[in-house]
């Protein structure tokens, strides 16, 4: 359903605040860079706290999890958007699992972030997030389908890798002593060959940047808010996938 502005509806499927809000900004100067000022696509978002559904992903248990997600996906048809976006790497590991499909398609972070590295002619792509993220099927499925490597922390640096998403970043708290842990454990992905590293909790860019990483970055949320903005103006094709397994 095009808006008045002839462009498709983005709705935002909010897991955690932080990225998605950085989401929501990324298309909105998208928009004022590519249409003008004061202008961009029409974007809804929505989503319930991430505390309802903590002790979920704890036990794994991703029917439920779909289910949750479900709900505001429903609302983001019933607001009238023509497809969705989750700025939440975790997130589709559950959205990615077997169920009823969705009433509107999902533009998938996975496939946009994989996509780029792949266009850019990576080779191996260290991978940071949570531990559900680095340690799940995501992203060595997204990036096994395009013939690239991968690789994840030690399980001594994802555990704090994890900590800091969970205990700062998805609060807002952004301190330099976690910047420079960051760094150093994206250091040992270079030494174990990486030629680039996946920012895959949509946070983390908020705390690394270009300028103090030591490999070239993908920054998942920014990638897949210019891409929903693509889709929005007819500059790439609209998604198909109503979640479920990618084939």
């Amino acid at each position: 359903m095009e808006g008045r502005s002839g462009l498709k509806h983005i709705g935002i499927l909010a897991h955690s605040f932080e990225g998605a809000a950085l989401c929501y900004r990324t298309m909105c100067l998208e928009g004022v860079d590519r249409l003008g000022p004061h202008q961009h696509p029409e974007i809804t978002l929505t989503g319930h706290g991430m505390a309802e559904v903590l002790d979920d992903w704890e036990r794994g248990d991703l029917p439920a999890l779909r289910a949750f997600f479900r709900q505001d996906i429903e609302k983001l048809a019933a607001a009238g958007c023509d497809f969705f976006v989750c700025p939440d790497n975790t997130a589709h590991i559950a959205i990615e699992s077997p169920g009823e499909p969705y009433p509107i398609p999902g533009l998938h972070i996975g496939e946009v972030v994989a996509g780029q590295a792949r266009s850019e002619g990576r080779a191996k792509v260290g991978i940071l997030g949570t531990n559900w993220t680095m340690t799940g099927p995501v992203y060595p499925g997204a990036l096994g389908r395009r013939g690239m490597g991968w690789e994840i922390p030690n399980e001594a640096d994802r555990r704090q890798v994890h900590d800091i998403i969970m205990d700062e970043l998805c609060l807002g708290d952004f301190r330099e002593e976690s910047r420079k842990a960051y760094v150093r454990i994206i250091e040992r992905l270079a030494d174990q060959g990486c030629d680039a590293v996946a920012l895959v909790c949509t946070e983390i860019p908020l705390l690394i940047t270009e300028e103090v990483s030591p490999l070239p970055i993908l920054d998942s949320t920014r990638l897949l808010a210019k891409a929903a903005v693509e889709v929005a103006l007819g500059e790439r094709a609209m998604p198909e996938w109503r979640g479920g397994p990618i084939e």
